[in-house]
């Protein structure tokens, strides 16, 4: 993606030992990697990217409600430099979502299959190896 311009930002995963009681009672063990950070680092771009006036629009595809700060300043910010700003969110939604709910204090955006399909970038962005 940083050959497109894009600026990219990385956060290693962490991995931890996960049990999970399988139907027959047998306990399986498997290391999980997960993420730490990206929330962090994503509403500090938006922040920014507000106080620079890089957008009118901001569209976070997630579902994370500790970004509803972020919303809440997207506003405070508006006020203060006088000017229209939003912030809306996108997410799958089907009738098998556990979560049908957008981040607080955004436009929400529901994905149906067919639309959230039609936006994955088929791309490898991996360096390629010599």
């Amino acid at each position: 993606m940083g050959r497109e311009g894009i600026h990219v930002y990385s956060r290693p995963l962490r991995y931890r030992n996960e049990s999970i009681t399988l139907r027959d009672g047998t306990i399986h063990t498997a290391l999980v990697g997960q993420e730490k950070g990206v929330d962090v680092r994503l509403a500090l771009d938006i922040v920014s990217m507000a106080w620079r006036r890089d957008f009118d629009v901001a569209l976070v595809f997630s579902q994370d409600q500790d970004l509803s700060e972020v919303a809440d300043e997207i506003r405070a910010i508006g006020r203060e430099q006088d000017r229209w700003m939003k912030i809306a969110c996108a997410f799958p939604f089907s009738p098998a979502c556990s979560n049908r709910r957008g981040i607080n204090g955004t436009d929400w955006i529901r994905l149906d299959r067919l639309v959230y399909d039609s936006c994955v970038d088929p791309r490898d962005y991996r360096p390629k190896r010599p």
